[in-house]
């Protein structure tokens, strides 16, 4: 590796309204250009926006200045990534054709410099939220999308930004940890442990930066969110880093 590899996740762009949601998108912007130049891949890691859906000719207005970075970084030879998260879990190809951005439905496995990642949103994973596992089902139904997919625009739009409203994101809420045993997806880890070693499982969706050490070789760390924390991690071919953004650097 001659270049970092990013990872970012929870920017929940359109949340709670059009102001916050632009200067956090000015902030990731920002800090897209603070580690370009040492970045070889980017990993997007769910949840970039509060609501997605692509119609076969319309797309939610807006965010235009993410978009473009991510056009500008894309050609000039990042790689980047985009997970499915619980709130953009109805992205499809437009990224794909426009950036050239790799859209991951569920878990991705990598390997680099010797050392073994798992890379997922979070959300579905380890044990409880019986009620969010059975809607996930519904939503990634192909089906239920078509369904959607009926509704004219603006009235789809208009469900999901009143869905949105009640989200954490609405409401602020800050998440609290639960201790090494209680965090459902540092269990699921350990789950996964038993099967396949993995030096790293790096997840977002708990809006809570986290380093739990697992065992002697493997680590789980969330890399929270961009409302609160403007966290991220970062992976410069030795060690695995959570680091905070301040935008005065």
């Amino acid at each position: 590796m001659d270049k970092n590899i990013y990872f970012a996740s929870d920017f929940h762009l359109g949340a709670p309204n059009y102001k916050e949601s632009r200067k956090r998108e000015e902030r990731i912007v920002s800090w897209l250009n603070f580690i370009e130049p040492t970045c070889g891949e980017l990993f997007l890691m769910g949840d970039v926006f509060d609501f997605w859906f692509e119609y076969g000719t319309v797309i939610p207005k807006g965010f235009i200045r993410l978009q473009g970075k991510l056009a500008q970084m894309a050609d000039a030879g990042i790689k980047i990534y985009f997970f499915k998260g619980n709130h953009d879990m109805w992205v499809n190809d437009y990224f794909t054709k426009e950036i050239g951005i790799e859209i991951i439905s569920d878990e991705l496995s990598i390997e680099r410099s010797g050392k073994k990642f798992y890379l997922h949103h979070g959300d579905g994973l380890g044990p409880g939220d019986a009620k969010y596992k059975f809607l996930r089902k519904v939503f990634r139904n192909r089906f239920c999308q078509w369904l959607f997919s009926v509704l004219p625009p603006r009235i789809g739009l208009f469900i999901a930004n009143g869905w949105s409203g009640n989200s954490r994101v609405a409401s602020n809420k800050k998440e609290v940890f639960l201790g090494d045993e209680n965090e459902w997806l540092a269990i699921f880890a350990k789950e996964q442990l038993e099967k396949e070693h993995f030096d790293y499982f790096i997840f977002g969706h708990r809006h809570l930066p986290l380093d739990i050490q697992l065992n002697a070789n493997s680590r789980y760390v969330n890399i929270g969110e961009w409302i609160n924390y403007n966290s991220y991690g970062i992976f410069d071919g030795e060690d695995l880093k959570l680091e905070y953004y301040n935008s005065v650097q």
